[in-house]
């Protein structure tokens, strides 16, 4: 196991209630949308990324990463996601995410459709077709 690599609670153990019930909730949707996801805790990043393999940035799709107030959920490939709902904040060359504040965007349309397309453009990339 790589010394990035930890726990679930590594990550979110210290955070207020309703970070971990939105990151409960947003790990729910992408389980459920992947059965098969590798979900990787890393301390280091402050973040857990879920993914088709343990590698972040070639293998992993999305990530969740506690806030004082809410969760980011992040893509690795962002920027090149089709976003109609303006959710996706960011400026870095291929990382985007969308600051959930609460259960409602968690479990909206336009949300799940930003994480199915996360996973086809990695699926994709990745030649997992």
């Amino acid at each position: 196991m790589m010394a990035i690599q930890g726990t679930w609670d590594d990550v979110f153990g210290k955070s207020p209630p309703k970070v971990v019930a939105l990151a409960s909730a947003l790990a729910a949707l992408l389980r459920a949308l992947n059965p098969a996801c590798v979900e990787v805790a890393r301390p280091g990043d402050k973040a857990v990324s879920f993914g088709w393999g343990a590698a972040k940035m070639s293998q992993a799709y999305a990530y969740l990463m506690p806030q004082k107030d809410r969760v980011n959920l992040g893509f690795y490939q962002g920027a090149n996601l089709p976003d109609p709902a303006g959710l996706l904040e960011g400026t870095g060359k291929s990382m985007r995410h969308v600051k959930v504040h609460d259960e409602a965007l968690a479990q909206s349309a336009p949300l799940r459709a930003l994480v199915l397309a996360a996973m086809e453009k990695s699926r994709a990339n990745g030649g997992l077709e």
